[in-house]
């Protein structure tokens, strides 16, 4: 069975990059900074209720929960939420930062790893505005992509690809370029993925090394219950899956849900109900 709204869960699972050891599910940003895929009311929707006290409240629920994995590039607000959840429960976050930059501009580079390592980053990855440019299809490389792995183990954190097109991590693994872990969309709907559930499916069952796996709700496309249950039935134990959620409440459900997944049980969570939907409550028990 589930855990009840307010039970504190179970540990959550962990797995490793490198020699980091990280939670399986990943703490997504997208709907703590309003980045929502759906439109701009929504963006200016989230924008609008996510304040500091909120985002904290929300990041409180992971950390309890063994959840300390967190990805994106933390704005002001982000990096003020993440020290309150910190101080309050005693859990230090991990952070994976997707920096963006010009790769022609000479010294963006740099200039861009340098500020992850002062924002706290343990892994740092590329964005997908960046290393989507690189790919050259023509020979199967990403071009740069072994000078900026370079570049942040000089700086003593662990190299990532994000990436929105599937054949960056074949690419990766043909050249064994040195990055540990990689970001690929993967959703039962195919949302914003270039190829075929099945064909993403088969690349993050073959990769080399760990998967960091987004949007499994297709930014709001699929309810927790269904994205959930085919992310977490179809990866590996080494990969992870990132989720956003705007209370503590979707918090506490995507943990719930995730716990029974994990653990082949059906969930039992708490169904919504509509005055339609009164008819399919049995009368008797």
């Amino acid at each position: 069975m589930s855990a009840a709204k307010n039970e504190t869960p179970a540990k959550f699972p962990r797995t490793k990059i490198d020699s980091l050891s990280v939670s399986r599910m990943i703490i997504g940003t997208n709907w703590f900074l309003g980045y929502s895929h759906q439109s701009v009311a929504k963006d200016r929707f989230i924008t609008g209720l996510q304040t500091r006290k909120n985002i904290a409240e929300i990041l409180n629920v992971f950390f309890e929960a063994g959840i300390d994995t967190i990805l994106g590039m933390p704005t002001p607000i982000l990096q003020q939420a993440i020290s309150d959840a910190q101080d309050r429960t005693g859990v230090k976050g991990i952070l994976a930062l997707t920096p963006g930059f010009d790769p022609l501009a000479d010294g963006e580079a740099e200039r861009a790893f340098d500020d992850c390592v002062k924002l706290g980053a343990d892994i740092i990855m590329p964005h997908t505005s960046v290393t989507d440019r690189l790919v050259d299809k023509l020979p199967g490389t990403i071009r740069n992509i072994e000078q900026y792995s370079k570049m942040i183990r000089e700086r003593g954190k662990i190299p990532g690809l994000s990436t929105h097109l599937p054949e960056s991590i074949i690419f990766t693994d043909d050249q064994d370029y040195d990055v540990a872990t990689y970001i690929s969309i993967y959703n039962a709907i195919g949302f914003l993925m270039p190829i075929e559930v099945e064909w993403a499916m088969h690349i993050i069952k073959r990769a080399k090394k760990p998967v960091m796996t987004i949007k499994p709700f297709g930014a709001g496309r699929i309810t927790p219950p269904i994205g959930l249950a085919f992310v977490w039935n179809t990866i590996r134990d080494i990969d992870m899956v990132t989720v956003g959620t705007t209370t503590p409440d979707e918090a506490r459900e995507c943990i719930a849900l995730s716990l029974d997944y994990l653990s082949k049980r059906l969930p039992e969570q708490e169904m919504q109900m509509t005055r339609s939907k009164k008819i399919l409550i049995p009368k008797k028990k």
